[in-house]
């Protein structure tokens, strides 16, 4: 009886190896694709262009900065792997103005041609206690990361669904995942990020991804670990072993891209758990520790 049932759990996971390929997104083809990124002009937004036009892909990068963009621009250029391949720079605030981010899209569709790949990686990071932290930093990182995020996403959009091809990428960072001390302002922008995709996803476009990102790992590595990705098609991207566990503990009911993926969640969930709560007690402790220091250092100073 035992030998049939793990005959019968091999049989079960064979099969589903081989069903996975057959639902899942069709490979992104870079070579000749444009591929937009915002907040391109350094970190992982820069690194993520330079992936991609490593792959033949045609890029406009998106920030406020004009030197610093053509700066990368010049950097970028030397991974060229044709002399077709070209590298546009518009200096905007994707945060602002809709109508602006919208017309500035336009006409980089009109010299590159339709968007294929968009990753939106604009961001900023205010951190300190809740109370500490200005209410205007508040609006100002929700403005950023959030509709950042969300202009780009809608003045290419629909161009993507009347062409059905077209891929969406929101970069995370763990802080999307779980709050963090500290990160009170910063950590509702991407929550909502997750939101935006898991909406988005939902509609008739053929993928779009939210990419969680690891603070241990080098902008390089996150980078090949995103577009590999957005390549595939995965919706869920994580870095790391520590970005891994996050994205099978706040799955939920995200989509998932292959039925290998969703085994994954379901056989792998229960252990994180027990894992992910001690984490949570260590975090809180270690919290605790340093108020109790940081009030016993302040007592001191006032008897002195």
């Amino acid at each position: 009886m035992l030998l049939l049932a793990a005959a019968f759990v091999v049989g079960f996971v064979l099969l589903l190896y081989m069903v996975s390929p057959l639902i899942s997104p069709k490979p992104l083809k870079l070579p000749g694709a444009h591929v937009v990124v915002t907040g391109g002009s350094s970190g992982i937004g820069k690194c993520i262009a330079i992936e991609c036009y490593k792959q033949g892909a045609f890029i406009t990068l998106i920030a406020r900065d004009e030197n610093k963009l053509l700066q990368t621009k010049k950097e970028i250029e030397k991974y060229s792997v044709n002399d077709k391949q070209v590298v546009l720079c518009i200096s905007v605030d994707v945060s602002k103005d809709y109508e602006q981010v919208e017309n500035v899209l336009k006409q980089a569709q009109e010299k590159l041609g339709p968007v294929d790949l968009l990753v939106n990686c604009a961001g900023t990071s205010v951190t300190g206690k809740f109370e500490a932290i200005e209410v205007n930093s508040f609006e100002r990182l929700m403005a950023v990361n959030y509709l950042g995020s969300v202009y780009p996403s809608r003045a290419v959009i629909s161009t993507m669904k009347e062409r059905r091809m077209g891929r969406i990428v929101f970069v995370s960072s763990q802080a999307g995942q779980l709050g963090l001390f500290g990160y009170t302002a910063y950590s509702p922008t991407k929550f909502a990020l997750r939101g935006l995709a898991e909406a988005l996803q939902m509609e008739p476009l053929e993928t779009k991804l939210i990419s969680e990102t690891s603070s241990v790992c080098q902008a390089e590595q996150v980078a090949r670990v995103i577009v590999k990705d957005a390549i595939q098609g995965n919706f869920n991207s994580s870095v790391g072993s520590d970005g891994y566990m996050l994205s099978i503990l706040t799955s939920g009911m995200s989509p998932v891209t292959s039925i290998t993926e969703g085994l994954q969640q379901v056989v792998c969930m229960g252990i994180f758990r027990i894992i992910g709560l001690f984490y949570l007690g260590s975090f809180d402790s270690i919290v605790r520790r340093c108020m109790m220091q940081r009030e016993k250092s302040e007592s001191t100073d006032k008897t002195e």
